[in-house]
């Protein structure tokens, strides 16, 4: 399992999606036939879709199509929708900033401080759409704003930060207790994120219904580079899932494993849940949607950090509506429409009836499965070459 890096030093060698492929099963399945739902204690979804809190992402708009398609998108509660009554003005500020501009700007806007009369107001306006609605926070803030959202009618509260453990130390301020927090919010709750066998298990017994696997794959995430962290999402899944499945056998509890990050077109999203993944959440592939408020655009959630960012402005560019996106007909050539069908399709192909039959995929170490027989895709720079 490791590998030597210098006297009396060795390295775990790890795996990210573009080395590894799935092996096809020995019986195929029409994809029409495959079941992709997905369960969060007692909710259902159609869709192993969740859509990142992010504020290019995710808005009341973008929520509500995402509910209606089947799947669930998580409002941030600390984004400019919470900050302004009126967002536009806010989004234009950073959509139309130059790129070297872009941290400076994002920072100013959001040093404006959070309303909570919002928080209500828009998962209000979420739920009056006959829609669930799913809220985010860091752990700081999470016990407030937990109580809040629980109170305005929030189906599931998320808490996030780059990386979370149970064990956390502070002088400056008081550390949040998960296993106190996990009584005073009777909705689901998931916590995010982390990435090791050991920390995932520590979560799962907080109390916790799902967590968030994977720390600095995002697109507009710059955490690997700025702190150097991070495993890739192939390992970091697996480990995770090996983690839920003791878990389960130990206690009777299932604790669902979503792969956070990294994932940019249908072949990644494949190979999550063939690592272990039960769901998986996406933030730069839903800002191509139509209904994504960042028009194009997406930029990393520590960005705004006013001493460290960890993020940066990106553009994706529009390419069709989420329901293109999510389910077809897709019109790009590079994988990145028709998510769902992509997915019901290699399931079918592995032979994985539903998403647990998917876990048990073979999988392989292939570093040219992107590269072998595409240099005429390269050249051109169509299809995998893009």
């Amino acid at each position: 399992m490791g590998m030597w890096v210098g006297k009396g030093r060795k390295a775990r060698r790890c795996y990210g999606f573009d080395e590894i492929a799935l092996v096809p099963g020995r019986i195929t399945i029409n994809p029409n036939d495959v079941d992709v739902k997905w369960k969060l204690r007692d909710l259902g979804f159609e869709i192993p879709f969740l859509a990142a809190a992010m504020d290019g992402t995710v808005d009341g708009r973008f929520a509500i199509e995402m509910g209606r398609l089947g799947g669930l998108a998580v409002l941030n509660l600390e984004g400019v929708q919470t900050r302004y009554q009126n967002p536009q003005k806010a989004f234009d500020m950073i959509i139309n900033a130059e790129m070297k501009d872009s941290t400076r700007v994002i920072q100013e806007v959001y040093s404006k401080p959070v309303q909570e009369e919002l928080i209500v107001e828009r998962i209000k306006e979420i739920k009056a759409a006959g829609v669930k609605a799913a809220v985010s926070s860091i752990p700081m803030k999470a016990e407030k704003f937990g109580k809040i959202a629980q109170e305005a009618g929030a189906d599931v509260f998320v808490i996030q930060s780059t990386v979370t453990t149970v064990k956390h130390y502070s002088t400056e301020y008081e550390v949040v207790d998960f296993c106190k927090l996990r009584k005073q919010i009777e909705i689901p709750l998931i916590i995010g994120n982390c990435v090791t066998y050991e920390t995932t298990l520590e979560l799962m017994e907080t109390g916790a219904d799902a967590l968030l696997i994977g720390v600095g794959p995002g697109a507009a995430c710059t955490t690997r580079g700025v702190l150097g962290i991070g495993v890739p999402q192939v390992t970091a899944t697996a480990d995770a899932a090996a983690a839920r499945d003791f878990y389960f056998k130990k206690t009777g509890k299932y604790v669902s494993v979503i792969t956070d990050g990294g994932m940019s077109v249908g072949g990644d999203i494949c190979k999550a849940f063939a690592s272990g993944a039960d769901a998986v959440m996406v933030g730069s592939s839903f800002t191509r949607a139509e209904e994504a408020p960042g028009r194009g655009y997406h930029w990393g959630m520590a960005m705004p950090h006013a001493a460290l960012p960890r993020g940066t402005k990106i553009q994706t560019r529009v390419t069709g509506s989420l329901k293109q996106i999510l389910f077809g007909p897709a019109e790009l050539d590079d994988g990145s429409q028709n998510l769902v069908g992509a997915l019901k399709t290699s399931m079918g192909n592995c032979g994985a009836r539903n998403i647990q039959e998917m876990q048990m995929t073979e999988l392989i170490i292939a570093p040219a499965i992107k590269t072998e027989g595409k240099v005429l895709q390269q050249v051109q720079r169509v299809g995998m070459g893009k």
